[in-house]
């Protein structure tokens, strides 16, 4: 299992803005529906992360993430230049303290996109700070999902399958859970949350948990 790095002690001093933390398995649709929450929303800023990951076709340096060599990450991890920072699969992934701490101050609605182990790292430090959880309709739609992208191979789809049945069991610890079964219905859901009004949309509504006890126990 990918291993998250422990959360510094002291708190973050952040008294102004919004932070909005959003997480998935792999195949539930995050990256696309924060892009389409980021076009509808142009007051938000998206938080992009450090990665050690080599770029994807078409992702573009400090647009979709910073791309570092681990050397450089782990030099980052030792100066506490993360406000969170895990290590997922075979890469590490980080959000930088000083972008987060600015645009906060500056009253910015800002969202960052991790997973499960950066988002218990963020609360720790940001309990103030809203969480999302994407789930998908099913198990089988998180595959067809995943099969989807050209540029997995079968050992990786089979490993992302696999970790992905652990990321759901982390949906309980987020304030609020988006179930991506019709996209734009999941974008709507997304949009009331950031305008505040996803009361709805909570993690504790009644039928949420016998609907994720399906996805992670699937007949």
């Amino acid at each position: 299992m990918p291993s998250a790095a422990e959360p510094p002690n002291e708190p973050a001093p952040f008294n102004d803005g919004r932070l909005y933390v959003i997480a998935a398995p792999s195949g539930a649709g995050k990256t696309s529906l924060v892009k389409a929450l980021m076009e509808r929303e142009p007051r938000m800023r998206f938080s992009v992360s450090f990665t050690t990951r080599k770029p994807r076709p078409n992702e573009i340096e400090g647009r979709d993430y910073h791309f570092v060599t681990q050397e450089r990450f782990q030099e980052m991890v030792a100066q506490r230049e993360f406000l969170e920072h895990a290590r997922v699969f075979d890469n590490f992934y980080g959000t930088g303290v000083r972008a987060v701490r600015t645009a906060l101050e500056q009253g910015a609605q800002l969202l960052l996109e991790i997973d499960w182990q950066g988002a218990r790292q963020v609360r720790a430090r940001l309990p103030e700070a809203r969480s999302i959880f994407i789930l998908p309709p099913s198990r089988r739609a998180l595959e067809e999902r995943l099969r989807a992208r050209s540029s997995d191979s079968e050992v990786v789809i089979q490993r992302r399958l696999r970790d992905a049945g652990e990321d759901l069991t982390h949906w309980t610890e987020f304030d609020y859970v988006v179930i991506n079964d019709r996209f734009e219905q999941a974008l709507a859901d997304l949009q009331a949350i950031v305008e505040e009004r996803g009361g709805a949309l909570a993690a504790v509504r009644p039928g949420l948990a016998r609907f994720a006890a399906g996805l992670l126990n699937p007949a």
